[in-house]
């Protein structure tokens, strides 16, 4: 495929917050694409933690990462946006007073600003050692379906946030929950910890999944305690490695952003990136004091497209107005 696709704001990222981004624009008035390099919206939540409760997001004790997503889209419907799915930002040019980003099926975006909401860029789970045979067999790095678990005896590999939430969300759906640690202490929020300690999980510390053991599917697993001769063996009809990710932000480092530690666009309190007419929000931005939480990112989202819409028609007020002020749209219109 190839062409020219043009709006007045490109959005690099289709996560929570370039939907939320997606949305502002549209209440700004402006046209607007979307460009994500996954098959689907909603980012990392939508790859890795559809079923995973997130509770830090104003407004909802907690919401399923499916749930949010479909309802950020549900709110930017109403603008329109164009989504470019399964297609990378590769290359940034300028022409004619307009940014042209080339992606990499071929197809070029035209545009007059840009707001980058590309999360931690491109994702690759950390691999478990001892299970690289067992991908697709038992062996899996995130949980897109709970019930796909139902009656199962699972292996929860980790110390973090991801770790335990899955092995609590599990509990009641799974046989039996595992979660295998190779330090004493979690990394997970202590809240978090508290309940799983507090729950039938079995919780084993100081410890590595060693083997994978089974004949067509993965059946056990086989456990190393630190200080303990003779491992321990699990029933194991799936393990789940949430060893975290390492992430790459590829073809954006050749587009003039300021870059902090190499894995960060260096943003100020416009969310400007340096490059005039670009700007950024949510977890892949770095400034003094940043906070890496989706309600923030939100936040961030607003205050780009503000500034972008501000950067597009300088006699524009910064601050649109609230949303209660608008006038609803009559039913059939």
């Amino acid at each position: 495929m190839s062409g020219d696709v043009v709006s007045d704001l490109l959005i690099v990222g289709a996560g929570p917050v370039g939907l939320y981004a997606a949305y502002y624009a549209g209440v700004r008035g402006l046209t607007t694409t979307v460009v994500d390099s996954l098959p689907e919206t909603g980012g990392q939540i939508s790859a890795m933690y559809p079923e995973k409760p997130i509770y830090d997001v104003a407004g909802f004790p907690a919401v399923r990462g499916r749930d949010l997503v479909a309802g950020l889209m549900e709110q930017a419907a109403e603008f329109a946006p164009a989504y470019l799915l399964s297609r990378r930002a590769e290359t940034l040019t300028r022409a004619d007073g307009a940014f042209v980003v080339g992606l990499d099926d071929g197809v070029t975006v035209r545009c007059r600003a840009m707001v980058i909401t590309a999360g931690i860029g491109t994702f690759t789970p950390r691999p478990l050692p001892a299970g690289t045979d067992w991908l697709g067999r038992g062996l899996s790095y995130f949980v897109p379906s709970l019930q796909a678990h139902a009656g199962q005896d699972v292996v929860v590999v980790g110390g973090g946030d991801s770790a335990c939430d899955w092995a609590l969300s599990l509990l009641p759906i799974a046989r039996s929950v595992t979660l295998v640690h190779r330090r004493a202490e979690f990394r997970a929020h202590e809240h978090t910890v508290r309940q799983l300690h507090a729950s039938p999980v079995e919780v084993i510390r100081d410890a590595e999944v060693t083997g994978l053991a089974g004949a067509e599917r993965l059946d056990r697993v086989e456990i190393s305690v630190r200080g303990s001769e003779t491992p321990l063996v699990r029933r194991a009809d799936a393990v789940i490695a949430a060893l975290g990710f390492t992430a790459n932000l590829g073809p954006l480092r050749a587009w003039g952003l300021r870059l902090n530690s190499n894995r960060f666009i260096a943003v100020d309190t416009t969310m400007s990136t340096g490059v005039e007419g670009v700007y950024a929000a949510g977890d892949i931005t770095d400034y003094p004091g940043k906070v890496r939480l989706i309600s923030v990112g939100f936040g961030e989202a607003a205050l780009a497209v503000n500034n972008a819409a501000v950067h597009l028609a300088p006699d524009q007020q910064l601050f649109p107005g609230h949303s209660t002020d608008a006038v609803p749209a009559l039913a059939g219109q």
